[in-house]
């Protein structure tokens, strides 16, 4: 399974990201593998539409969650059809290494 945790970095003691879609950077953790792969999130500065296409690329990639703090409603709905399960991660000023134990916890409920 593929997670996906909005990032500040590029690494997984970065801060995660409070924002979905204008997120620098999507970390990935395949829970199999138990390795990550950082990703510039290139839609970040776009103008408008950044949560669709934020959600697109995470589908490009084979996501199956998305641990995040809060998903916009556009977003939300194009995860929701593509199959992803978003799964919500609100301890601010967490690393991604925090959100990935807590996802592996099992403590995170779905939005």
């Amino acid at each position: 399974m593929k997670i996906c945790i909005p990032s500040k970095g590029p690494d997984i003691q970065d801060l995660v990201d409070e924002r979905f879609g204008r997120a620098p950077y999507f970390i990935i953790y395949d829970t199999e593998s138990k390795m990550t792969e950082a990703h510039v999130n290139s839609t970040a500065g776009a103008m408008g539409g950044v949560g669709p296409k934020a959600a697109q690329f995470l589908l490009n990639q084979g996501v199956d969650s998305l641990v995040t703090e809060r998903v916009g409603g556009n977003a939300l709905e194009a995860l929701k059809a593509g199959g992803i399960m978003v799964l919500l991660y609100e301890e601010k000023g967490s690393t991604v290494a925090n959100a990935i134990t807590a996802f592996l916890k099992g403590n995170l409920k779905e939005q």
